[in-house]
């Protein structure tokens, strides 16, 4: 009888236990999924770790994740934010969102791309450069020449509203202070710049000779001489005392409180390494590592050949703010 309760016993135990369950970890991105997926599917291989991925849409562009971490504060869902650039994230660490993470794999990173406290890490940036037609004759080697008359209603911007030349703008009037780079927009204005409704379209329009230049991010100017078009790729104001090209990385952080914080800080390593910066380097969207020594695709320069903008991102955070007004009545005047 003993040996009969012992056995039911042993199947009570067993027929009530559930198989291990797999490891998973949830990540909000606003990386291009086309870019990001691949990299996460290659981390769920390596680790067995199962990615729960939630992607922007085109429509919300990297502010329906944010506004959903923002919502989700109180009970987190996600573990790790894979941002498009820095500025979202320091919204984020502002309002207590996330949790300080020191990645081994950030070390060898410039400190100007990582959060002083550890708060949020950037890897694989885009540059912000000039796009110029090569049969144009003039080139442009600086974004002062939006104002001046040689190239009077010859260039196109991006509108200042909406994504990294909005960022830019920030960035130059918290390196110039607000008189100046007030003075610059004005300047722009009475110099007949036409704007566009993205870099994208900016890099078209150099490319079918509509206009000489544009600012525009790097991968949209190394998309354009992949295909052919007669455009070359110019980093500004490279010159000793030049105010360098602004850099806008790609930027991992941990959520506070994030249901499967192991796991999370697997993923941040993984995207801060190396390889992964290689990828994303030959990929499509040609970024540019923040490691040095990293195997790159011809026509971009490795960062630390670069005179890069020096700016502290929590400000440009800040300012972008604060310049949303004097930017909407810029755009409405034209």
């Amino acid at each position: 009888m003993r040996a009969l309760f012992s056995l039911l016993a042993l199947f009570f135990v067993v027929g009530c236990s559930s198989p291990k369950s797999v490891p998973s970890v949830t990540v909000y991105v606003s990386e291009d999924q086309v870019f990001s997926e691949p990299l996460l599917k290659a981390f769920e291989r390596q680790t067995g770790i199962r990615v729960d991925a939630i992607y922007d849409t085109e429509e919300s562009k990297s502010t329906g994740v944010m506004n959903r971490l923002i919502a989700e504060k109180a009970h987190p869902k996600a573990d790790v934010y894979w941002a498009n650039e820095p500025i979202r994230a320091e919204v984020l660490r502002q309002k207590g969102i996330l949790s300080p993470y020191k990645s081994p794999n950030a070390q060898g990173i410039d400190a100007l791309f990582k959060e002083k406290n550890h708060y949020w890490t950037g890897f694989s940036a885009r540059v912000r450069v000039l796009i110029a037609g090569t049969d144009a004759g003039l080139k442009p080697h600086s974004i002062y020449d939006y104002t001046r008359k040689t190239f009077s209603q010859k260039a196109v911007i991006a509108n200042p509203l909406f994504g990294t030349t909005t960022s830019h703008i920030a960035a130059l009037f918290t390196l110039l202070g607000d008189k100046k780079a007030t003075l610059f927009l004005k300047q722009m204005r009475e110099n007949g710049v036409m704007i566009s409704t993205s870099n994208g379209e900016s890099a078209d329009f150099v490319a079918e000779g509509s206009a000489v230049f544009s600012l525009v991010d790097s991968d949209d100017a190394m998309s354009r001489i992949k295909r052919g078009d007669k455009v070359a790729l110019i980093y500004p104001d490279q010159e000793e005392g030049g105010l360098g090209a602004f850099v806008v990385p790609n930027v991992v952080m941990l959520i506070h409180q994030a249901p499967h914080p192991r796991e999370a800080k697997k993923l941040i390593d993984f995207l801060l390494s190396k390889e992964s910066e290689r990828k994303l380097a030959f990929a499509d969207c040609a970024q540019i590592p923040l490691h040095q020594g990293v195997a790159m695709p011809e026509g971009l320069k490795p960062m630390d050949a670069i005179k890069v903008m020096r700016v502290d991102y929590a400000k440009v955070a800040q300012k972008l703010v604060q310049i949303a007004p004097l930017l909407k009545a810029w755009v409405n005047q034209h």
